[in-house]
């Protein structure tokens, strides 16, 4: 068995590397797909935000303003508010899904898809949290994959994924550098993970990387039994 986690900020291509690591045979959840489920409503998390950031949050559908969330946390200051609340229960949800996957494939290697896995250990550190799942991924990580760019490259590929028009595209781009902002360098991240998949380039020049890397994690995941 072999706990991976696949990191990068916004527009590195994480996604599209889950996606070929799926496909050559790897467990892949994505934390953000955990964190959507536990804050529909009915759930704990839910509940708990509605009580932080108020009834204002709630559509008339009674679903979380997901739009309102993100611009109360990136431009008003609640991110670590909002954090506090979603990571711990998604975290554990991860841990549920690993053993359950483990237990069915002792030789699995099980993937994590989190743009904030250094991000989350940061930020308890600094809220004083020295032990534990947060404050330690390496608790619940065998091996980080980092998936790195330039910056302004990926600035482009979110304003390409989200915007319908130039004027759009700026509120996007604006709302990407926010973003970016609260997320650690991959020069930073570079030295702490185990594997560095360099995605400024062509589709198929990654598609190759993932296909090596591949091949080591499944030597890794047998070494690990």
């Amino acid at each position: 068995m072999l706990r991976v986690g696949l990191t990068g900020g916004l527009g590195s291509g994480k996604s599209t590397v889950a996606a070929y690591l799926h496909d050559l045979g790897a467990d892949v959840i994505e934390a953000d797909a955990l964190g959507r489920e536990l804050m529909q409503p009915g759930q704990p998390v839910y509940a708990a935000i509605v009580r932080a950031f108020g009834p204002d949050v709630v559509l008339p559908n009674g679903c979380l303003d997901r739009a309102k969330l993100a611009e109360m946390a990136f431009r008003g200051g609640w991110l670590d508010e909002l954090n506090s609340l979603v990571h711990p229960p998604v975290i554990a949800a991860q841990q549920r899904w690993m053993d359950q996957i483990f237990t069915r494939n002792p030789a699995a290697v099980a993937v994590v898809e989190s743009a904030l896995i250094f991000e989350v250990e940061r930020d308890a550190r600094a809220r004083g949290v020295e032990k534990g799942i947060l404050a330690d991924w390496r608790q619940r990580i065998d091996r980080i994959v980092l998936v790195t760019a330039p910056d302004e490259v990926k600035i482009a590929r979110f304003a390409d994924r989200l915007s319908t028009s130039a004027t759009d595209r700026a509120a996007v781009e604006a709302d990407g550098r926010a973003r970016l902002a609260h997320q650690i360098p991959d020069a930073e991240k570079a030295p702490r993970a185990d594997y560095i998949l360099d995605n400024a380039g062509e589709l198929a020049a990654l598609r190759a990387q993932v296909e090596e890397l591949w091949t080591r994690l499944k030597a890794e995941s047998n070494s690990f039994r």
